[in-house]
């Protein structure tokens, strides 16, 4: 019995619940433009899939995502995922944000808001999101 007690934070954490969370994250910012493409929802589920390749049920992950981004008013819930993430996949995360929000050639002030309200959030310097934003524009 004290083995379980003990043992509990180690057990694996809810891949499903984290996915979903970051795919709300990467949702929000393809609706932010009020344009959310399905160019934009291969994006997000390529990541999804990148991040959590046993994930099984991906298309409901990502339907599930969207409605509960719908229903929120705020991004900080979807965040707290992406902080445990290593640096590796933050900037992954990163990276596909900016994608999402250049996949239509452009990105206005929000998207640009956006950008540097989750450097914060997540903890990662304006150098490493600018850096990214350039890499994904020069890949494009």
């Amino acid at each position: 019995m004290i083995f379980k007690f003990l043992n509990r934070n180690k057990e694996k954490p809810d891949t499903n619940a984290e996915a979903i969370n970051i795919a709300c994250l990467l949702v929000h910012a393809a609706k932010i433009d009020e344009n959310y493409t399905s160019n934009e929802k291969e994006i997000i589920k390529k990541t999804i899939k990148k991040l959590y390749p046993d994930l099984d049920n991906l298309n409901d992950v990502i339907t599930q995502a969207e409605q509960k981004e719908n229903d929120s008013n705020h991004i900080q819930e979807f965040t707290k995922d992406v902080k445990s993430l290593s640096t590796e996949n933050k900037i992954l995360i990163v990276e596909t944000l900016w994608r999402i929000i250049l996949s239509d050639g452009k990105s206005d002030i929000y998207e640009n808001n956006l950008m540097r309200r989750l450097a914060g959030l997540l903890y990662l310097d304006d150098k490493i999101v600018g850096e990214t934003k350039v890499k994904v524009l020069n890949n494009k």
